[in-house]
């Protein structure tokens, strides 16, 4: 290793790091003057620790609009190096353009790789579409393969009799699937449950080989609330990649339902009494207003036009719901695409709850707890029943990768 003195240009601009910028010289710190906090006695202690926290968060809010305002700004270390070194630099972007190059096959080939296998499953899903359905007998095969794994997971477990023969349907298999899922339970209302027992398979499929598109496909069996013997919904992604080397998420496409007469479950009537100004005369009038259900799933959110959000038409808060509504409608989708379909079995059981990953920063809110303590119980206010959280979704449009889901993104995963 060389023992030379780096590089110091001249006018004494050295690279910013914590060691040559300490707090007094840092542009952040320009201007600012440390919180000064009066003395707390027992008398006025409240009032201390309000006066500091105006005082903290004063000063958070200064800071952070400081270094929004120097985001993007050259801090002037690069403009003073020597064209020697510069063109380095420009040398050492060629080769980023090369790798990234190469990164961006990387990852369509793995998009590759999932649409050939998912291809490979399709028997394999449309035998266990058979048996949910009851229209073929599983296999003598099929049921050891699956006691042994049941023997696995429970040393208690009692195998079936063996002398049970003939196809059973399995009874509202995909509403119970979808209700073991965190997130989606959360959308799947009391009046939707009574249509969702009508489903009948869920399905995935890309749109066209090597395109960054996928289509969830719910098909349902007669029923009496619409006429749709399929409802789908389809995601799609940006031709190129974005900088973190990940398909970015464009927009998503919903059928629109034909709910018969009075079956909408996406809306809720209610009566009003009107009254004619002119003849005083009353009436009875139907209204509909849009109520929650699992059935907006495929009317999805629309991302906002780019010169509306330029011309500042949307203010801070309208674009934070739409944000939120987006990376809700994104999240749900990779979790059918990635979890629910190719594991439904594991849904329907509730296995599948058990492996529901909890976030890093969800994790803050919590901390380590010796095994003597409290004899390994919760306290008395926490919810022993409530079920894991889910990993919250990735973030808006333009930063929701595809195939992302819950795991390294720079893994190639298979269907």
């Amino acid at each position: 290793m060389s023992s030379e003195i780096p590089f110091t240009p001249s006018g004494n601009i050295t690279a910013p790091t914590p060691q040559n910028t300490p707090l007094q010289n840092a542009p952040i710190a320009a201007g600012l003057s440390r919180p000064t906090v009066p003395d707390i006695t027992e008398d006025n202690e409240e009032e201390g620790e309000q006066e500091v926290s105006k005082e903290q968060a004063a000063l958070l809010g200064m800071v952070q609009g400081r270094l929004a305002s120097l985001i993007g700004k050259s801090s002037g270390y690069i403009e003073s190096l020597p064209v020697e070194v510069k063109r380095s630099i420009e040398a050492l972007k060629g080769v980023q353009v090369k790798q990234n190059k190469l990164h961006d096959q990387y990852k369509r080939e793995c998009l590759a790789l999932e649409q050939k296998y998912l291809q490979l499953a399709q028997p394999l899903y449309q035998r266990r579409h058979a048996i949910i359905s009851g229209t073929a007998e599983p296999t003598a095969e099929e049921i050891e393969e699956g006691e042994k794994q049941s023997l696995e997971d429970d040393k208690d477990y009692t195998p079936i009799p063996q002398d049970i023969t003939g196809p059973h349907e399995i009874p509202e298999f995909w509403l119970t699937a979808l209700r073991n899922h965190v997130g989606i339970s959360d959308l799947i209302t009391d009046r939707d449950a009574d249509a969702l027992k009508y489903l009948k398979d869920v399905r995935l499929s890309y749109l066209e080989e090597g395109k960054p598109a996928f289509k969830i496909s719910f098909f349902f069996s007669p029923n009496e609330y619409f006429e749709n013997e399929a409802l789908e919904k389809t995601y799609t992604f940006q031709d190129e990649l974005g900088y973190t080397g990940d398909f970015i998420y464009d927009r998503a496409i919903g059928t629109e339902i034909k709910w018969k007469d009075d079956k909408d479950l996406t809306k809720e009537f209610e009566i009003k009494k009107q009254r004619n100004k002119n003849t005083n005369r009353t009436r009875l009038v139907r209204k509909a207003r849009p109520t929650e259900s699992f059935f907006n799933f495929f009317s999805p959110p629309v991302p906002p036009a780019e010169d509306a959000v330029e011309e500042g038409e949307l203010d801070e808060e309208e674009l934070e719901d739409i944000e939120d509504k987006l990376e809700l409608d994104y999240q749900i989708g990779e979790d059918l695409r990635e979890k629910v379909i190719p594991k439904a079995i594991d849904y329907f059981t509730g296995k599948a709850i058990e492996y529901e990953i909890i976030d890093d920063d969800e994790e803050q809110d919590f901390e380590d707890v010796d095994d003597d303590d409290d004899d390994g119980q919760f306290d008395d206010d926490s919810d022993e029943d409530s079920p894991p959280r889910r990993r919250g979704p990735p973030k808006g449009r333009g930063g929701a990768p595809a195939g992302s889901g819950n795991v390294n993104p720079e893994e190639c995963k298979q269907q």
